[in-house]
């Protein structure tokens, strides 16, 4: 059976991770979080709570990252490959043809649930921290690109 690799996309605070474990009850899917947040957090020079056990656990190339993201074969009795990605962890220099060759969907949460949320924890905030520049700049990428528009 092929392989089928859906991408969700999303920013912080969006209920990303219920949704990605909705997936993972699956028995047909398997699931990775944030693959791309080792490179970014590489690429960013952030010092997020963990992010050395995370660099050296994910990679910290983004080439290759994806390379695995778009090839890798999955186990047997899997095949749906869901990834949960983050739009922020792209970079402003990170290639996109790569995301053509995906399922793509964007998980959206009302702006003002995703603000109450994050402000909880960080007290400065920009629309890039929430990533929705880099979501618009995906949308249209894959709409661009892609032969039908992504899910929303």
């Amino acid at each position: 059976m092929k392989t089928i690799r859906v991408a969700m996309w999303s920013g912080p605070r969006n209920i990303s991770t219920a949704m990605m474990r909705a997936w993972g009850n699956r028995s047909d899917t398997q699931v990775i979080d944030e693959p791309l947040y080792g490179s970014y957090l590489y690429q960013s020079g952030k010092k997020h709570p963990m992010y050395k056990e995370i660099m050296h656990a994910q990679g910290t190339d983004a080439t290759k990252i994806i390379s695995h993201l778009i090839t890798d074969k999955l186990p047997p009795g899997k095949h749906i490959y869901y990834q949960k990605h983050m739009c922020h962890h792209l970079g402003d220099d990170l290639y996109l043809d790569w995301v053509t060759q995906l399922n793509n969907i964007f998980l959206i949460r009302d702006p003002r649930y995703v603000l109450a949320s994050y402000i909880k924890k960080h007290k400065q905030v920009t629309a890039k921290d929430l990533a929705y520049p880099q979501q618009l700049k995906l949308f249209n990428y894959i709409r661009d690109k892609c032969a039908y528009p992504p899910m929303v």
